[in-house]
């Protein structure tokens, strides 16, 4: 079977509800989205692909799980001295895309990028589980590492250090996307599909209708 035979086997026709009704504010509509998809039982609702780029314009994208979102923002913990921890210090702009496939739906979000107050760093990361506690100090995300076992190890090692508190890393951390525009994508038949984009300008929020 030919490469064509498979992608055949994957088109399908997008039949959702008409995106007619949306709140005047991106951050209301999406709070309605959300609850969508949790309410939907979507398997992990809150991820959402990153994009970000270095100094020197090489692109990278990834998975990472939304922590919060409101009016400032959508904030995500990381190390900051990962790839995408490196890029963001380099070059602040990123953009998020959620991928709700299941209910024809997809947010995209783009906009500028910068650390959260230390003070809400450490109100999060005290309320993860102890071993993520620990896991944020072993892994040194994005290093190269010789074997599965030097993280074992290394992992061992600060739990024994760190039986029950570990201290919150100063190489760990939120950031927060603020946008600047917000795009909502319904599936409709015939890929005559809804796009509507929140842009901001001049402190307030524009809403515009994109042909698909």
């Amino acid at each position: 079977m030919d490469s064509e035979t498979h992608m055949a086997g994957l088109r399908r026709s997008y039949n959702g509800e008409p995106l007619l009704d949306v709140a005047d504010d991106p951050v209301a509509q999406f709070t309605r989205w959300f609850a969508d998809a949790v309410d939907a039982g979507l398997p992990e609702p809150n991820a959402m692909i990153l994009a970000t780029s270095s100094a020197g314009g090489r692109p990278s994208a990834r998975t990472v799980l939304l922590k919060g979102f409101d009016e400032q923002g959508f904030t995500f913990f990381t190390n900051y001295e990962s790839r995408k921890g490196r890029d963001l210090a380099e070059n602040p702009r990123a953009s998020l895309v959620f991928p709700w496939h299941a209910m024809r739906r997809q947010v995209r979000v783009e906009g500028s990028a910068a650390r959260v107050a230390r003070e809400e760093t450490e109100a999060y990361f005290r309320s993860r589980p102890y071993g993520s506690r620990i896991g944020a100090w072993a892994s040194r995300q994005s290093a190269v590492v010789r074997s599965r076992e030097e993280l074992d190890q290394r992992y061992a090692e600060l739990a024994e250090r760190w039986p029950e508190d570990p201290p919150v890393p100063d190489f760990w951390g939120g950031i927060r996307v603020v946008p600047s525009e917000i795009e909502f994508w319904q599936g409709q038949s015939d890929r005559m599909h809804d796009r509507l984009r929140y842009r901001r300008s001049a402190g307030r929020w524009i809403l515009e209708r994109l042909a698909p």
